[in-house]
């Protein structure tokens, strides 16, 4: 008896701990005192996106402008270079995607040119351009890795916007080589969400050009929309290492938007990947504001460039949009700065969250998009749980007629199992889809089948005239490597669609899992104590099966 008593208190284990891992997934769970709350777990099942609502969305990364902005801060570098090592050159400028042109003004100043690029540029390659010009070409290679990291990186920086943004149990995963998908279920906000994930957020400090005449020519406000038109009238006779840029501006009492044109240098003096945090803060005026912390070596840069700028204004651009133009009235030393604007705080706290996150490498464009309402989730869970009762009504009243008492048997194995697998879906804090309400009609099916099994050896071990106890161990000691069989080739297969398959797939291969592993030991186990426990207590002559 004592080997039975332990496999029924280990089931009984078994049993308690999968309501109560289940508990926080049902109403009863908000009733519970909050001692239960606080020392148990408080996690249950998530809702997929197809149960609970909200949006799916698969990005594209624009990997090419990756390496576009990968070639413009070679220019910047191989500026700075030449100017340390006093190399004179006419011109530096980026001529195509993967090209930088170089003038110089005589043949010497071409061959340090060459000279220099080759010992401290080696991802260029380069050839010459008539007698005193050079074209350096970005290898091959290097723009393919720069490809490829520009996918990691954005991968990872939509993710943790998402994780700050707090939404529970997003999917975001690469797709091919480009393509990046998101599904955010039970956003309740889908414009705000596609705009946090969209934002590149590529922070950046220029100096207007005040002192070109263009720039006291602009208007100091024009009506939104009218952009094209400014850029159409001013651009063919701005200097070609200015740009023009637009500050939005809100009125608060008619909320009417109109921008503000500048000319600023199309060269960064600075740009956010020198940032160590970005937070809200409020003013005087209770106006929100975005502060800012560099690290060691952009706090220096940012010193230098303030105190040689002293009187002269800097725009604060994201994305090519300026938020603010102030005067330098004084060095700025201590490596802090503002961000100033017609925040509202949403507004403000989703600008720190991209910039706490990081700028992407690259836009990315939406490809796909779409939104799934809560009501077709409810529709969806209604359905299901009317599947899973049919499936279940139908296979236990089947076993019940067909096997009579052990047929009860067998149906306790498959409340057993359902209660297990819920348990554990709970406490791997699975997020349920469609497919996995499937994977758990298909587990109803295969809870019951390797019993069908068990029984079948049974009966043929009570034809040959056997006792009722020598009948039931011999028939689950034969069934038993078929039945493994047969369960570990499944598995085999759901682990395969788990590693390999996209979203709803997963979800159907891990309840399939979960029910493969859980029906082994239920059949093998749960069913064989009530078998010992007819046979020992009432010494049974005669099996109903």
């Amino acid at each position: 008896m004592k080997p039975v008593r332990g496999r029924l208190f280990l089931l009984a284990m078994i049993v308690v701990v999968s309501l109560v891992l289940f508990l926080p997934s049902t109403p009863l769970f908000s009733k519970m005192p909050d001692w239960w709350k606080q020392n148990l777990p408080s996690k249950g099942i998530t809702l997929g996106l197809d149960l609970q609502g909200g949006i799916h969305l698969v990005l594209e990364v624009e990997s090419e402008r990756a390496v576009e902005i990968a070639v413009d801060r070679l220019v910047t570098n191989l500026t700075d270079v030449l100017g340390d090592k006093k190399i004179q050159v006419e011109s530096i400028k980026r001529t195509g995607p993967f090209e930088i042109t170089v003038t110089t003004p005589s043949a010497e100043s071409k061959d340090a040119v060459l000279k220099l690029a080759d010992d401290q540029f080696p991802t260029l390659s380069s050839r010459l351009s008539g007698n005193k010009g050079l074209v350096f070409t970005l290898k091959a290679d290097e723009a393919e890795r720069i490809k490829k990291a520009a996918v990691n990186q954005a991968l990872e920086t939509i993710r943790n916007r998402i994780d700050q943004f707090g939404v529970a149990e997003p999917l975001i995963q690469q797709q091919g080589l480009r393509q990046i998908v998101v599904q955010l279920p039970g956003v309740k906000d889908p414009g705000r969400a596609k705009a946090l994930i969209k934002n590149t957020a590529l922070l950046e400090f220029k100096m207007l050009d005040e002192d070109h005449k263009i720039a006291r020519e602009l208007p100091s406000r024009v009506p939104l929309g009218k952009e094209e038109e400014i850029l159409r009238e001013f651009g063919p006779k701005i200097p070609p290492e200015d740009e023009i840029l637009f500050e939005r501006n809100v009125d608060k009492e008619s909320a009417r938007v109109t921008k503000t044109p500048f000319l600023v240098k199309k060269r960064a003096a600075l740009t956010g990947d020198v940032l160590t945090d970005a937070r809200v803060s409020i003013g005087e005026f209770q106006n929100a504001y975005v502060s800012i912390n560099f690290d060691n070596t952009g706090g220096k840069l940012f010193e230098r460039i303030t105190a040689e700028n002293v009187k002269k204004r800097m725009a604060i651009i994201l994305d090519n949009t300026i938020y603010s133009a102030p005067v330098i009235q004084e060095r700025i030393s201590g490596g802090r700065a503002q961000i100033t604007g017609n925040f509202t705080m949403e507004e403000a706290n989703d600008l720190a969250i991209v910039l706490r996150a990081g700028a992407l490498p690259a836009p990315v464009k939406i490809i796909q998009d779409l939104t799934v309402g809560p009501s077709l989730g409810r529709d969806s869970i209604q359905k299901g749980i009317r599947s899973t009762l049919v499936a279940g009504v139908v296979v236990v009243t089947f076993m019940m007629v067909y096997y009579r008492v052990s047929g009860v048997i067998a149906d306790f194995a498959l409340v057993l199992n359902l209660v297990c697998l819920l348990g554990a879906l709970a406490g791997l804090n699975a997020t349920l889809t469609l497919p996995g309400i499937a994977g758990i009609i298909l587990t109803i099916g295969m809870g019951v089948d390797s019993n069908v099994l068990i029984f079948e050896r049974i009966r043929e071990e009570l034809r040959t005239g056997k006792p009722v106890r020598p009948a039931v161990d011999a028939g689950y000691d034969k069934a038993f490597l078929t039945i493994v069989d047969s369960h570990v080739t499944t598995l085999i297969t759901g682990l395969a669609l788990f590693l390999f398959g996209t979203g709803p797939i997963k979800g159907f291969a891990v309840t399939l899992c979960l029910g493969i592993a859980i029906n082994l030991f239920t059949a093998l186990v749960g069913t064989k104590v009530i078998f010992d426990l007819l046979n020992r207590r009432g010494r049974t002559e005669r099996l109903s099966i």
